[in-house]
């Protein structure tokens, strides 16, 4: 947010400052709004009948290390799938994630790790890849195959996941693992014991149709 030079000279600093917390907390919002309107744009505008959005969601994640192991889960990941052409869009803010083993961990896990501040979300777009038929209800295993976004940096992911399709609502699982090193992620060497380089992501979601 730019704010005129003689407007700065006619408030003191402190009285920046809770505007400046609710603009960082805009920030990120817009991020996740504007991250859902850009699918929409270059996948293509489509039917709302053809589109599924996510109502409820937990997204879990665990550090197994020798030392210690962390768990952290969120309950605000958003997104959608487009069922004619099967192409999806999911993200999640980093600062939704509760759990850790205290409040310094959490704190560590957004400003050291992923520099929450400049990269506020995680994402994963892409499109499954098997066949599936989202007019009959039945357990699907398919593949996923799309560029999951942390810290700014984009990998090709391709992940097993579980689709469940019921009648005006359909369930999403997926078990899968991130490298901290394929995104950058250092961790210093007074605590490697204490974080996996490897960590396990548990993912659900529950979708309905678009309204």
């Amino acid at each position: 947010m730019k704010v005129p030079l003689p407007f700065l000279d006619m408030i003191s600093m402190n009285s920046l400052v809770p505007d400046c917390k609710r603009h960082i907390h805009f920030k990120r919002q817009s991020v996740i709004t504007l991250f859902i309107i850009a699918f929409l744009f270059f996948f293509g505008m489509v039917y709302a009948a053809n589109v599924y959005i996510v109502k409820t969601s937990k997204v879990r994640f665990k550090s197994e290390a020798p030392l210690e192991t962390i768990i952290a889960e969120s309950s605000e990941l958003k997104g959608m799938l487009d069922l004619q052409s099967k192409n999806f869009a999911f993200t999640v803010n980093n600062e939704s994630f509760k759990g850790f083993n205290s409040p310094l961990q959490r704190e560590h896990f957004n400003d050291n790790y992923l520099d929450t501040d400049k990269y506020p979300v995680i994402s994963y777009t892409g499109r499954i890849i098997d066949e599936i038929d989202f007019n009959k209800p039945g357990t699907y295993n398919v593949r996923a195959k799309g560029m999951m976004n942390v810290k700014g940096i984009n990998r090709e992911r391709l992940i097993k996941s579980v689709v469940e399709v019921k009648p005006n609502s359909i369930k999403i699982t997926s078990e899968f693992t991130v490298l901290l090193d394929d995104y950058s992620i250092r961790i210093p060497r007074v605590v490697n014991q204490k974080i996996a380089p490897e960590i396990q992501i548990t993912f659900s979601a529950n979708l309905e149709p678009q309204k």
